[in-house]
């Protein structure tokens, strides 16, 4: 196994230079900054006639959700961003500009947080939005009840933060004003980075009406879903379609000169093959599954072709459940870890469309120093490259955990959704683990199902993954704390979540040094298994305009169109 390509840490170098000295909790204020990304546009200004119509495309299933506050999936954001928008947005030059805020501040320590709303904010019902819609959006995040899986994230650097994820939901500082027109946030402890939090697609507002009114299933059919952003649901036949439809009644951050399509259609397919033959036929002009069997025969878009490949921020690994009695000893945890080929894995049966993951949190993710990936164990790689001695070690390992050539060791099943690679991967383990005594067997499931039975705990080991939503390893490590909504594995090390407590400081060499012992703690307990760093690929018609991909693994459609 060897290290991420030069080519494609290039790709990504500029997303950390860009983030330097401001990914740190603690630091200096934001205003309106460059995000800790860059954008790849695949598309280019128009030359010919625009069409208005719309467009179609496919970029996931049918959604586990679409309510900001519960999505933790790239697909359900992807939506999320298009039908709604939080106080901040990031633009199509990668910088957080005003969204549903049309200005904000933050105090000089650095905690107290202003954000002035627009005028004229509208819900696509033509209802009033205002500030008071963020601070009841925000403090239902944050109650236990509704157990969002993003609240510590969005919102633990909130005072009050743990009183109201208690049940004192009033306890979070957060504030509008009488006339709505401002939102206070008051933190416990300076966050840089906390205008991109305030730009992330979870922290978009909903609309406490529908909410009230419908339930949880407020968000599950056009007739009662009601939103913010520049599209609006009109149309949702679920695991068929959902229809995007321009809202009249938009006001926020995106140009609405440049917001010229009248609706966007999303086809709800997970099969691969009916994506491709949707593209093929026309009927979608992106679309993000793609045939593996196919790539080999693609043209890429640097070759002048429509086949994209874009290096995002984000880490392909197995989750092992581990309330599971058999992966309760961390010999066998590592075991599994080191009976992997990564580079067989990211090379073959990944095409090279994904890199071999020795770490969890990969390159272009920025510390003190430079990029945390080059400084984390020392500078070497937790999981060492040289698989035959791996191999070797994986099966002393076993052995000295009461499994010698795999005896007594209990059958365990593999859970995935069947798209892109997952299957592929799953039955490579089944195989490699196999070759350790272990017997796997496989289960696929529909997306949704798969998803929430990940977050329930209902699996022995399942594929996961986690792509950045800003430029500080924090994110990437933070899921692992043991009360963590989206601590799918039910990791927990003291050790651990005292190193993620202690990270939020000020003093930016201290945060990214509590960092590093938190990895360090993770990857010698083996709490999950690295495979590969994520790429994105897609296939993209050359008549689609105006769309650009970001590092985060969100497509923004916001000004596309059709150029005929």
């Amino acid at each position: 196994m060897k290290r991420i390509s030069r080519r494609n840490f290039l790709k990504v170098a500029g997303v950390g230079a860009a983030a330097l000295g401001l990914a740190a909790c603690g630091g200096s204020k934001s205003g309106s900054t460059a995000t800790s990304g860059t954008a790849s546009s695949a598309a280019g200004s128009s030359t010919g006639s625009v069409n208005t119509a719309g467009f179609t495309v496919q970029y996931g299933p049918n959604p586990e959700t679409l309510d900001p506050s519960l999505n933790s999936a790239v697909d359900g954001a992807n939506t999320i961003i298009t039908i709604f928008e939080p106080l901040l947005i990031i633009n199509e030059n990668n910088e957080v500009i005003g969204g549903q805020a049309e200005s904000w501040e933050a105090s000089e320590d650095g905690l107290t947080w202003t954000f002035t709303m627009r005028d004229g904010l509208k819900w696509s019902d033509g209802t009033d939005l205002t500030a008071k819609d963020f601070e009841y959006t925000f403090k239902r995040m944050v109650n236990p009840d509704t157990a969002a899986p993003y609240a510590e994230t969005c919102l633990g650097m909130i005072d009050g933060f743990d009183a109201a994820q208690a049940g004192d939901t009033d306890a979070l500082n957060v504030k509008a004003s009488d006339d709505g027109k401002t939102l206070t946030i008051v933190l416990s402890y300076p966050c840089s980075y906390f205008d991109k939090m305030a730009a992330f697609a979870s922290m978009s507002p909903v609309q406490q009406a529908t909410v009230e009114a419908n339930g949880d299933a407020w968000c599950t059919s056009a007739e009662t879903f009601v939103s913010n952003g520049p599209y609006m649901i009109t149309e949702w036949t679920p695991s068929e379609r959902i229809v995007l439809t321009k809202n009249p009644n938009y006001v926020g951050g995106w140009d609405s000169s440049k917001i010229v399509s009248d609706s966007i259609t999303l086809l709800l397919l997970e099969d691969s093959s009916a994506s491709y033959a949707a593209y093929n036929s026309g009927e979608a002009v992106l679309i993000k599954d793609v045939p593996t069997d196919e790539i080999p025969s693609l043209t890429k878009a640097e070759d002048g072709g429509d086949f994209y490949v874009d290096t995002i921020l984000g880490t392909y690994y197995v989750s092992l459940n581990l309330q599971r009695d058999a992966f309760k000893d961390a010999k066998v945890r590592k075991a599994l870890a080191l009976a992997i080929d990564r580079d067989y894995v990211g090379n073959t049966i990944m095409q090279g469309t994904y890199s071999a993951a020795s770490n969890l949190v990969g390159p272009g993710i920025v510390d003190e120093q430079g990029y945390f990936y080059d400084n984390a164990n020392g500078g070497s790689p937790y999981i060492a490259d040289d698989y035959e001695a791996n191999m070797a070690e994986a099966k002393k390992l076993l052995e000295e955990a009461g499994y010698p050539n795999g005896e007594g060791f209990p059958t365990i099943e593999y859970s995935t959704n069947d798209s892109g690679y997952h299957v592929p991967l799953a039955e490579y383990l089944q195989q490699t683990w196999g070759d350790l005594g272990i017997t796997l067997s496989i289960s696929k499931m529909e997306w949704s199902a798969f998803t929430a039975a990940r977050r329930a705990g209902e699996y022995d080991v399942a594929r996961n993954g986690w792509v950045m939503d800003y430029n500080d390893p924090s994110n990437m490590i933070e899921q692992f704390c043991t009360d963590n909504g989206n601590n799918d594995g039910k990791y927990s090390n003291p050790d651990f979540d005292a190193a993620m407590e202690a990270s939020k400081v000020a003093d930016p060499a201290e945060h990214f040094a509590q960092l590093h012992k938190a990895e360090d703690i993770l990857m010698e307990d083996m709490g999950c298994i690295p495979v590969a760093y994520y790429n994105d690929f897609w296939l993209q018609s050359s008549s689609l305009k105006g769309v650009w991909h970001s590092p985060y693994g969100y497509w923004y459609f916001q000004y596309g169109y059709i150029e005929e």
